[in-house]
């Protein structure tokens, strides 16, 4: 029986899931696992040496350099024969950060975060710059803070909200790529909600939340570019099919 590999660590979640040629190839899309996602994007895109990559994901050096080797065959499968490639699953997790000042969670507390400005609900979950944390216990609210997200960016707010053990979050429009870095973090998602923060917190922790399973975000300002559009526009996979 083969051995459990070791979890690696990685930054942040992706804010793009999916990627495919014009003329994508028919066929089962090829898989790239998170660990290889952060090899690549260490290596590659921060221009880290393998040994400097192994550090950061706390495995060693020949574990990276065939982790490496595994991504970059896939992404040339992906070039040459024009196949879709998606990001998911891998033995990961989120590397610490000394930047979340948020108390330990209890054991059989549900730890709920809300987009959270001026006391509402804010609306586009790509660029909140503040959660409002609640912890609950019996279907009521025992504690709650207000953090600096210290970041932005779909993936990375969903890696902060992860590190914080946060097990749902309510928020309004969000893209598929967030939602995409939600359901890997194990992050339940109540979104399409607005109003007072509170009074939402309130209602999910008596189980009587009303939401919209399929919002979204329509969003669309120079905010976005680079960043990664929200819905529609987005870079989510879904059935095996880019939102594009």
């Amino acid at each position: 029986m083969p051995r459990k590999p070791k979890c690696r660590f990685i930054g942040s979640y992706p804010d793009h899931w999916c990627f495919s040629a014009e003329d994508s190839a028919q066929g089962e899309p090829i898989v790239l696992t998170l660990d290889e996602y952060e090899a690549v994007r260490l290596i590659d895109y921060e221009g880290l040496s393998q040994e400097r990559c192994a550090e950061q994901m706390r495995v060693a050096r020949t574990t990276v350099t065939s982790i490496y080797g595994s991504a970059r065959r896939k992404l040339a499968s992906m070039l040459v024969e024009g196949r879709m490639i998606r990001i998911a699953g891998g033995c990961c997790e989120i590397s610490p950060s000394d930047n979340i000042q948020i108390a330990a969670k209890e054991e059989n507390t549900m730890r709920i975060a809300v987009t959270y400005e001026n006391g509402e609900i804010f609306q586009h979950f790509g660029h909140t710059e503040a959660f409002k944390i609640y912890d609950v216990e019996d279907g009521k609210i025992v504690s709650e803070q207000i953090v600096d997200t210290n970041g932005n960016g779909h993936g990375a707010l969903a890696g902060f909200l992860k590190s914080a053990g946060v097990d749902a979050l309510i928020c309004g429009g969000i893209g598929m790529g967030a939602q995409n870095a939600l359901a890997e973090a194990g992050i339940a998602l109540y979104g399409g909600v607005s109003g007072n923060a509170d009074a939402a917190a309130r209602a999910l922790a008596e189980d009587a939340l009303i939401y919209d399973p399929d919002a979204h975000c329509d969003h669309h300002d120079h905010h976005h570019g680079e960043g990664g559009g929200c819905g529609r526009h987005g870079s989510g996979c879904g059935n095996h099919s880019c939102h594009n």
